[in-house]
């Protein structure tokens, strides 16, 4: 547990670069970089202290050593050069050993203001390295921050998730551990840890030899295919005493290098989603498969040692669908090593994902002992649904920890399970999982209805509903002249809940396409399901709210409304996620008896009703919210006695520029795609890894400066700097000249309508029009007192937190939707 002052150092150090440093893994990048720099001093000290020698800024590299640097007087700007340069030449310091060469590998500065530096060196100054327990998790409630999906399909794993299946699978001190998709290696840490916590007497101290010491630092291991999460593994494990932690860079599914390593012990959770067109595997797998999930789940059940064991958290694909790879694993696991599936809430990811998954326990030896499978159900973790998971009363990990320790203690004693009834599951016969051949992973599909409710049968979609496709497209203008009839393509399906929010943005199409084409009108309330093209990797769906002609991409979905509602079905499709149930194909392609196949909970026709009714309630939250956040501009009325002066008379273009080829390692970069129109956000990544792919001569800027979309005005592209970095030519970047100008307020000015209409009347260009310099800077611009200029950016600033909060709101009504629809699920 952290104290407060190591908790609050972490969380100032984190504020310090939120400004200059936005993106979460940025800012754990600079932070490590950082308390690695002062560690090196720190134990250089202590060298000297026992009567030996500097080894880490000792010769040419004596200069660099952080007291030299915090505490000489240096000037800031003449501090900032040091410190840039040192990390930069850090990974040529004969004195590093191979792992902190790794952590200042292409490792660089993201901001150029001295005065920040100073304060956020000042925090890490702070920290003595004197305790790596305490190191160690300070480091890792860091890494928190990284709240973000990997490129590879990554999700960070909550603590509490990680703690809970390593006390279910008791790693021992002298088994070899692996995780083959470690992360940022929290189940390696949790695991060291578990193991001293196990090794400890009744006075507290920890009871492993020397011996036992040597062999657990060789027996954690873990591979990763990111190398930003390697590298952050090897500091997780460094800070917490591992001096060689046992991390490699390695494509756990592509590369046979590794495949002849074993291990005891096995924890993961590998990515739950597969790039487009799949993996492409060797072909050693036992199951044939293309698909992420179902390759890491082979590989972890195919390299335990005899008598091994592991936990693995898998998404819902891998428990109940229907492609013959994830049955063929199904199978493979039951008749092997499956001793017991533990169901999680939708919501354990959130905010990034509100997937739901499952854990799967495998033990070779207990599996062979027994006929049965313990199935459990968690349906509170701790936590809320939303998606800042706040922390709540109900969890039921505890009680699912206590009744699968007596079903672990009951196999391994050989004890009858017969009397065995799990408060929050039960223990079904693997004859009965197998029954159907579908081996199907679902704790639902082995409950007896209970008529009280809570729990409730599963259906197939196709047995409550026909399930239809659209009309083919029609083609010629002269079945869209003068059109009055809705004509729906995937492309229309997106974030709209209901067809008659579609306005203008669908096909019109008229009575002669109808007549002609023999058009098939569907009626009000039917669930389109895109069935190919983008919409379907999208996951979007629409619920109709008219009869309407749709597209033969659409998959077309009308319930029997004596059995299912459509709102209600429509917001279980929505949770479906159609790329676990495709072809291995670029985009997913579905057929109609694929979607019929979808299995959905049926409560009775009255819970439906109150569910929906529920849910409606928090849409319309969300649609107010959504309305708020979308409408807002900053806006400043121009009060007519303010001074007015040319642009030119206060601001200055910037032409600085730089190659991209000279730039070492990642560095910001923002084109025109990067900025969001009116309001003015960053959206996208970035940050660009490899800037020399970046071709040509690049605009520079800095931290305050406007950059202005010069190329097609009309959108209105307009950032304030936050940050210094480099940017697409087809932006300006304009710098105050005086101190009496505030940039914050003269972006709103750039941003308004009424700035833009006179940006637009000096275009050129009809094709790709766009403004010059020259024009621009002799545009008249109010100039009020700064004071002003101060008070109206404050005021928009709240207006901007309130705006905020109306999106947090929103965030947190989705999560109270996803618990609503969990209930029903049997995930809640």
């Amino acid at each position: 547990m952290l104290d407060a002052a190591t908790k609050r150092r972490i969380d100032t150090a984190r504020n310090i670069l939120v400004g200059r440093v936005p993106d979460p893994k940025s800012q754990v990048e600079q932070i490590t970089i950082a308390l690695i720099y002062k560690f090196m001093d720190d134990m250089d000290a202590q060298s000297e202290e026992l009567g030996g020698q500097r080894k880490f800024f000792a010769g040419d590299f004596a200069p660099y050593g952080w007291a030299r640097l915090l505490r000489s007087g240096l000037g800031g700007q003449e501090m900032l050069n040091r410190y840039a340069e040192a990390i930069y030449q850090m990974p040529e310091n004969p004195g590093l050993p191979p792992l902190f060469r790794s952590i200042f590998s292409n490792a660089y500065l993201p901001y150029r203001d001295p005065e920040i530096l100073r304060e956020f060196l000042k925090v890490i100054d702070e920290f003595s390295y004197d305790d790596s327990e305490t190191l160690g998790d300070a480091f890792e409630s860091l890494l928190s921050a990284l709240d973000a999906q990997g490129d590879a399909g990554q999700f960070r794993t909550p603590r509490h998730i990680i703690d809970f299946i390593v006390s279910i699978i008791d790693p021992k001190k002298d088994e070899t551990i692996l995780d083959p998709a470690c992360g940022t290696a929290g189940f390696l840490i949790s695991a060291y840890k578990h193991i001293l916590a196990t090794n400890t007497n009744a006075d507290g101290v920890v009871t492993l030899t020397p011996d036992d010491r040597r062999r657990l630092a060789v027996n954690l291991h873990g591979y990763d295919i990111s190398p930003d999460l390697v590298r952050l593994s090897l500091v997780n494990m460094y800070l917490h005493g591992f001096a060689a932690p046992q991390i490699a860079e390695y494509d756990t599914l592509t590369s046979e290098e590794r495949w002849n390593d074993f291990a005891d012990v096995i924890m993961a959770n590998p990515p739950f989603m597969s790039p487009k067109g799949g993996i492409r595997p060797h072909q050693r797998f036992a199951v044939p498969s293309r698909r992420s999930e179902v390759l890491f789940v082979d590989y972890i059940a195919e390299h335990l040692n005899p008598g091994g064991r592991a936990g693995v958290i898998v998404p819902e694909g891998v428990i109940f669908q229907s492609q013959r790879g994830h049955k063929q694993l199904r199978r493979m696991l039951v008749d092997d090593c499956l001793i017991a599936v533990v169901s999680l809430p939708a919501g354990v990811f959130q905010p990034y994902s509100g997937v739901k998954t499952s854990i799967l326990l495998l033990d070779q030896t207990l599996a062979q002992q027994t006929d049965r499978i313990a199935f459990f159900k968690v349906s509170h973790d701790g936590y809320d649904l939303g998606a800042q998971r706040r922390p709540i009363d109900d969890n039921d990990l505890p009680i699912v920890q206590s009744e699968l320790a007596e079903y672990l203690q009951r196999l391994r004693a050989g004890v009858s399970l017969d009397d065995f009834a799990p408060t929050l599951g039960l223990v079904v016969s693997k004859e009965r999982i197998a029954a159907d051949g579908e081996y199907n992973l679902g704790l639902e599909r082995y409950m007896e209805r209970d008529d009280e409710g809570g729990d409730y049968p599963y259906v197939t979609l196709g047995s409550v509903t026909a399930i239809t496709a659209g009309n083919p497209a029609p083609q010629g203008s002269e079945y869209f002249e003068d059109g009055e009839f809705l004509f729906i393509r995937t492309s229309d399906v997106g974030a709209v809940h209901r067809s008659d929010n579609f306005a203008m943005s669908a096909d019109k199409v008229n009575e002669k396409a109808v007549a002609e084409l023999r058009l098939r009108l569907l009626p009000p309330n039917t669930i389109l399901f895109p069935k190919s093209g983008a919409s379907t990797f999208l996951n979007h769906r629409v619920l109709t709210g008219k009869a309407a002609y749709v597209s033969s991409h659409l998959a077309c979905i009308i319930c029997d409304q004596d059995k299912i509602l459509p709102e209600f079905a429509y917001r279980l499709l929505c949770q479906v996620d159609a790329r676990q149930i495709t072809p291995n194909q670029s985009y997913p392609s579905l057929r109609l008896t694929e979607i019929g196949n979808i299995e959905i909970p049926l409560p009775p026709l009255d819970v439906q009703k109150d569910l929906v009714a529920e849910i409606e309630g928090y849409q319309r939250v969300i649609d107010g919210c959504q309305m708020v956040a979308d409408n807002w501009r900053p806006h400043i009325a121009v009060d007519p006695e303010w001074e007015t002066v040319q642009v030119k008379d206060i601001f200055r273009r910037s032409e600085n520029v730089v190659s991209p080829h000279s730039l070492n390692g990642p560095a910001t970069y923002i084109g025109l795609e990067n900025i969001r129109r009116d309001s003015g956000e960053l959206i996208g990544d970035v940050i660009a890894e490899n800037p020399s792919a970046i071709k040509s001569l690049k605009n520079t800027f800095n931290a305050g400066d406007i950059l202005y979309g010069r190329l097609r005005p009309n959108l209105n592209k307009v950032f304030l700097a936050d940050r210094s970095g480099f940017c697409s030519t087809d932006i300006m970047v304009i710098k105050a000249i005086n101190d009496q100008v505030m940039p914050a307020f003269y972006a709103c000015i750039f941003r308004s309508s009424l700035f833009n209409e006179i940006v637009l009347r000096g275009t050129t260009g009809a094709q790709l029009p766009r403004v010059g310099w020259k024009y621009f800077e002799g545009i008249k611009i109010p100039l009020p007192p700064l004071a002003i200029q101060q008070a109206i950016v404050s005021e928009l600033a709240s207006e901007g937190a309130a705006v905020a909060a109306a999106r947090d709101l929103a965030q947190r009504m989705a999560g109270r939707i996803a618990a609503a629809l969990g209930r029903v699920w049997g995930a809640g």
